[in-house]
């Protein structure tokens, strides 16, 4: 900015009166400064031309075009493994993950998942630099390990890797037991591993990965062997942005039966630390005593399928009983879950939850005819997209468009099933694979009336003029959602009432001119 327009400026603010961003570069120095730039510095098209292009993308035409690209990917639903197996270190008690590779890799990672939860975000780097590039990265583990161990007094310590330590082939676990030769951490120091390359597969790979890690170090090798068998049964919750509340309904679900549920990374405690006056590094998590035990449990359920087959084929070949579910959301698909548990545990299901059942039943009566008919586009995580489905025509609404990045062929077959198991999914199709600029061009030329997704969709929403209701992670411009749960009978009715309240937003943004419109502008919904 020039002197003249710092002058300037001092107009609209000082330090008496200090203008918000979106406010301040509304006044008219900005404004000027702003054109001035484009046309001095930019040489882009005409407004014209961009308008005019910007229509064309609008069209079948272009959405032919857009299907058929090979070569590059535009706004994926989906972040990098790392982030996924960090999640995943962090549910365990007292344990740092440590990320193989640069400082800003470890930095990135933590910042998504803290502008998410609101929370500070605990982990360390290896700190790899050129020369670790060309001649490996044993001499940063050494050090790392070394470093992390003392400064930080974690009681585990979990390994991930990023592009750099996977392109060159680093050996995870011959630097580990390398480094404890070298007194890094005492021999007998947990640390676990997992392979997170970013290039390939996505967070909930990584997470799945991570998950297998622990469990296998704990556990030994994966041949199969027979092990004595208690009432325990464990739980996996999977990648969930939501994890701090669902975490918790599931523990009051488990209490509500007398079950004994021991969650296998349990995050709820640490990304919903207290402001006491006391900082946590560490909060919560599963006990490390607890995950060694967990061999011994009679079964394993995850609550999401695609964020753990590797897993669970693993804990499968240790014997015991594993069952999968797919984000279970709403009435049926929660049903599922507390019958499975009523069957695993040999107790009956108790009068509390059938009252909560009623409860959502009930509401979703109350308000059926605000939803039926409504036409919605769902993208996310392959469980999260199903499980929403799910829910939706269970509610008489319409999911069109069902779009997830990490989706596979027989994801699209599962959700196509699920399509065709009701009335309201004869419009519907699953598009596994795709990013978000695909999902642009399935609205523009065949509209719904909601998005339902997380942050990265109000984009299309200023771009579509389709509502956007948020429901799974990331949730970056939005507080504290992840604080209520959206599994459960309870979880469910928290859901239902998020979208009835984007829909009442809308008829209210749409109904409140006085004199033209708001003969709708109702008081009662």
């Amino acid at each position: 900015m020039s002197d003249k327009e710092v002058s300037q400026s001092a107009v609209s603010q000082s330090a008496d009166k200090v203008l918000d961003h979106f406010t301040l570069f509304r006044q008219p120095e900005y404004k000027a400064m702003f054109e001035r730039k484009k046309a001095e510095f930019e040489y882009g098209h005409s407004d014209e031309e961009v308008a005019r292009v910007a229509e064309w993308t609008k069209t079948e035409e272009y959405k032919a075009k857009n299907f058929a690209r090979e070569a590059v990917v535009i706004n994926p639903t989906k972040a990098c493994q790392p982030i996924g197996a960090m999640f995943a270190a962090q549910g365990f008690e007292g344990t740092l993950p440590l990320v193989h590779g640069s400082q800003g890799c470890v930095a990135y990672y933590r910042t998504h998942l803290t502008r998410h939860f609101k929370e500070p975000n605990s982990a360390v780097s290896s700190s790899m630099t050129e020369d670790a590039a060309v001649f490996g990265g044993l001499n940063n583990m050494i050090d790392g390990l070394a470093n992390a161990y003392s400064l930080y007094k974690p009681k585990m310590i979990a390994v991930l890797t990023t592009c750099m330590a996977e392109v060159i082939g680093d050996d995870l676990q011959g630097f580990i037991a390398n480094a404890k030769t070298k007194d890094s951490v005492p021999a007998d120091f947990p640390v676990p591993y997992a392979h997170t390359p970013a290039f390939v597969g996505s967070h909930i790979v990584g997470y799945d990965n991570m998950i297998k890690g622990v469990l296998s170090y704990f556990w030994g090798a994966s041949e199969k062997y027979d092990t004595p068998k208690n009432e325990t049964i464990n739980l996996i919750p999977g990648f969930d942005g939501f994890a701090v509340g669902n975490n918790r309904e599931l523990k009051k679900i488990a209490g509500q039966f007398g079950i004994n549920l021991q969650i296998l990374s349990d995050v709820s405690d640490n990304f919903d630390t207290p402001m006491d006056g006391e900082y946590r590094m560490y909060d919560g998590g599963t006990k490390i005593e607890d995950v060694k035990a967990a061999v011994h449990s009679k079964a394993t359920i995850s609550m999401q399928e695609y964020n753990t087959p590797q897993t669970l084929q693993f804990i499968k070949e240790k014997g015991q009983e594993v069952a999968k579910f797919n984000y279970p959301m709403g009435v049926t698909a929660t049903d599922e879950l507390i019958v499975k548990l009523a069957e695993l545990s040999g107790k009956a299901v108790p009068d509390s939850l059938r009252l909560e059942r009623g409860r959502l039943v009930d509401a979703i009566a109350d308000s059926h005819t605000h939803l039926h008919g409504k036409r919605f586009a769902v993208y996310g995580d392959p469980d999260f997209c199903l499980g929403m489905t799910r829910f939706l025509l269970e509610l008489g609404a319409e999911p069109v468009h069902i779009l997830s990045t990490s989706g596979s062929k027989k994801w699209e077959k599962q959700v196509q099933k699920v399509l065709d198991g009701s009335p309201f999914g004869a419009s519907g199709k699953a598009y596994g694979g795709k990013d978000l600029w695909h999902l642009r061009s399935l609205i523009f030329t065949d509209k719904v009336d909601y998005l339902i997704g997380n942050s990265y969709g109000k984009y299309l929403e200023r771009d579509t003029k389709v509502p956007l209701i948020r429901l799974t992670y990331p949730i970056f411009d939005r507080h504290h959602h992840h604080r209520y749960p959206t599994w459960g009978y309870q979880g469910a009715l928290n859901v239902l009432v998020r979208i009835l309240d984007r829909i009442f937003d809308d008829i209210d943004a749409n109904t409140n001119t006085v004199g033209q419109t708001d003969y709708s502008f109702d008081l009662v919904r």
